[in-house]
């Protein structure tokens, strides 16, 4: 991948001679700190490094004490404080953007270190089941070094646990209650998960790797009963963020200067939108689904009627990854005969969800680390898991029937998140900070966008267009559900009513975004912001191109500059200036 080579042969660019080199002072100092941030933050964060395709540090997990904590607060400080005393005024465009990048990404930590703490009350910080599935997911090197790596982290495993006592307290009751989940989780995939790679071991590896789970288990057997017995006891504090704390997480996670209340204001006004062009869909619709009968005069009838009826074309175990495979091979053919985008060339596997990973969605788009050599990008689809009951499997594929599966195809696999991350590993770019710290509003803002995109070219017919409207309402309620539950008080109640009413979700769909929002403030807000603004950068490209606008030329020139954050686009694009983002559908 070419986002890789320029890291790893930076000699030949970098000192050659200044008559080639169109670099200027400024610019080659900037990528040298960047170089030297990069490499103490890779070491400094082994579990990120191993994630990305960097795997210096396999071996090693992320230092979780109260004194580790301190000392990286130290260390992005001094860090933010070199990065200002350079003229960011004496770079190029592309080098401010990254300057930006770094200086966004400092701030960021430092607020999660030293404001928000979560080190100190969220116990979710020490899931430990990651650092082991991430050794185990990919072939990146031969079997039996990635099992000494594990046997390294699960040695590991007793003194981040350990920090975890030390550090937390008076942490929310539902973060204690998943992280005893998540616990649990673990401890599964230790016994269970693991055992298939360490019977392919060499005979003496074998040996380590299970005297190694054997003490990992039992830490993570102690460790929960810890939180079941002492730290539920002391689950007092409140998920909710509150305004003020809220408001800073949110213009530091969406990379904004956008008021959380002006978001609001847009997602309920869409809300309404949305709904009248569901019913106005859900009309064409009614007469094909149901013949004769007549069209319900009531709006959330007609549309909860027509919905009903299209959830009932629902895979089910035995052939949901058939169809998945089927829908991402008619977007391929789609996007291919359309000119929609560039098509990557890099291959996408589909493969069964581990079973530890499911019940939460049906797929999800797993590429590799920016960094990592030739890494293949799983299309993951989930059957349910076999502890369900027949009724909650039916509720489940009923939300995530045949329609949602095409739209999920769309989103996380072509032209979503893997034709996107794809086109950003190809990205030339001054420094591996793009790749290193993407912009998650980016990546949801595109995925979220092509949805919409797919349908306004055909894609699917109305019923898919029905399908792609119920996934905005969920999109829209997501950015307000978020704000309201951390600064407005919103109750489990209110929230519930809101999704399964106004956004048709079955019940099992709300009550899991009920807990994920408490969870991961900000975060829900995201995908609509991010799709505001991908929307606003298509109608001032279209301005700007007018009648040589091509939703080909405009997609490659988009997704050119790898995963940033939309507010650098309308500079490198060139864009001309429009009044503040209304949100488009």
């Amino acid at each position: 991948m070419k986002i890789f080579v320029l890291l790893t042969i930076p000699v030949l660019i970098l000192f050659s001679s200044c008559a080639s080199d169109p670099r200027s002072d400024a610019d080659i100092s900037f990528e040298q700190f960047a170089d030297r941030f990069l490499e103490r933050y890779l070491a400094m964060y082994p579990e990120q490094s191993t994630n990305l395709g960097d795997h210096r540090y396999d071996v090693f997990m992320n230092e979780s004490s109260r004194e580790a904590m301190k000392a990286q607060a130290v260390f992005f400080e001094a860090c933010l404080d070199t990065l200002r005393s350079l003229r960011v005024e004496t770079l190029s465009p592309q080098h401010m953007v990254d300057y930006d990048i770094l200086q966004c990404m400092l701030e960021r930590t430092l607020f999660q270190l030293t404001e928000l703490r979560e080190w100190e009350w969220n116990p979710l910080v020490y899931n430990t089941g990651e650092a082991i599935y991430a050794l185990i997911a990919r072939d990146f090197a031969p079997l039996d070094d990635r099992m000494r790596s594990v046997v390294s982290r699960l040695r590991a495993i007793p003194a981040v646990l350990e920090a975890a006592r030390n550090n937390l307290n008076a942490p929310p009751f539902i973060h204690t209650e998943t992280a005893l989940l998540q616990n649990n989780g673990t401890i599964a995939l230790l016994n269970n998960s693991l055992q298939p790679f360490i019977d392919q071991c060499d005979t003496v590896l074998q040996q380590d790797v299970l005297v190694a789970r054997e003490h990992a288990v039992a830490a993570l057997e102690d460790y929960g009963a810890w939180l079941r017995r002492d730290l539920m006891q002391r689950s007092t504090g409140d998920f909710r963020l509150g305004k003020k704390m809220y408001a800073k997480k949110f213009a530091l996670r969406l990379d904004t200067d956008m008021a959380p209340e002006r978001l609001l204001v847009h997602a309920e006004r869409e809300l309404e939108i949305t709904t009248r062009l569901m019913h106005s869909v859900a009309s064409r619709l009614h007469s094909t689904l149901f013949q004769q009968d007549p069209i319900p005069e009531d709006s959330v009838e007609l549309i909860r009627r027509v919905l009903n009826r299209l959830a009932e074309h629902a895979p089910n175990d035995e052939n949901i990854v058939d169809h998945a495979r089927e829908a991402l091979e008619e977007a391929r053919l789609f996007v291919a005969e359309r000119q929609l985008v560039t098509l990557p060339v890099e291959p996408i596997r589909i493969i069964v969800m581990p079973e530890f990973q499911r019940g939460v969605a049906v797929a999800y788009c797993d590429a590799p680390g920016a960094l990592e050599k030739n890494g293949d990008t799983f299309f993951a689809i989930a059957p349910t898991p076999e502890d369900w009951t027949p009724a909650r499997r039916k509720s489940f594929y009923r939300e995530y029937n045949e329609y949602m599966l095409k739209n999920l195809t769309i989103h996380e696999a072509v032209p979503g998140h893997y034709l996107q991350l794809a086109a950003a590993n190809r990205a030339e770019t001054p420094t591996l900070l793009r790749a290193v710290f993407p912009s998650g509003v980016f990546a949801e803002g595109w995925a979220t966008y092509t949805e919409q995109m797919m349908v306004d070219e055909g894609f699917g017919g109305p019923e898919l267009h029905m399908q792609v409207l119920k996934m905005r309402l969920r999109l829209l309620i997501n950015a307000i559900i978020d704000q309201r539950i951390h600064t407005m008080n919103m109750s489990e109640r209110e929230a519930m009513q809101l999704m399964m009413e106004r956004g048709f979700q079955e019940e099992g769909e709300a009550a899991g975004k009920w807990r994920r929002a408490c969870l991961t403030s900000a975060q829900l807000s995201t995908y609509f912001y991010g799709n505001m603004r991908i929307n606003e950068i298509r109608r001032r490209a279209e301005r700007r191109d007018d009648t040589e606008f091509s939703l080909r030329t405009f997609h490659d020139e988009l997704l050119s500059f790898g995963t940033i954050s939309p507010k650098y686009l309308p500079m490198i694009m060139k864009l001309p200036t429009e009044p503040a983002p209304v949100a488009a559908m």
